[in-house]
């Protein structure tokens, strides 16, 4: 593995990524109710702006919707929202984890850089798995028994 790094480029060649509403976010929260905005600020960031995270979000409304659609029992139901949420709060690490890279090693190429954003993306994909595992684990037997009791 190489430690080469790229040079930095100019002010000038890096792209304005945040907007008007993240200006402020590198302050601390004086209240909760500020971090509860930041909070969603970051949701709402992933949302508009990371195809993944919109995928993940409609599925795991689907597989809840679905679960109650199926009347599981709550602690099943509890299982496929858990799963889920982790799934989603993965995404979002992953996407401040590649925030981060692209801040420290702007729009340059470096190894180790690579490895995080790598690591991160590879922890979304495992969750996401899992996920789907215990999803098809649990929804599949009274879908199929539903299918099959109206054909």
């Amino acid at each position: 593995m190489s430690q080469k790094v790229s040079p930095s480029p100019t002010p000038n060649q890096v792209p304005t990524l945040i907007n008007q509403e993240r200006e402020l976010s590198w302050q601390i929260a004086s209240n909760l109710f500020i971090s509860f905005k930041y909070a969603w600020a970051g949701i709402s960031y992933s949302f508009q702006t990371q195809r993944n995270f919109r995928i993940h979000v409609s599925v795991c409304a689907l597989a809840i919707a679905l679960s109650i659609f199926l009347h599981l029992q709550a602690v099943e139901i509890a299982i496929i929202s858990i799963t889920s949420g982790l799934v989603l709060a993965l995404e979002l690490l992953n996407t401040a984890i590649e925030s981060v890279v692209d801040l420290t090693v702007k729009q340059t190429y470096h190894d180790l850089a690579k490895i995080a954003k790598d690591c991160a993306a590879g922890a979304v994909l495992v969750s996401a798995l899992v996920a789907v595992l215990v999803a098809g684990t649990l929804l599949l037997p009274p879908l199929v028994a539903l299918i099959k009791s109206n054909f």
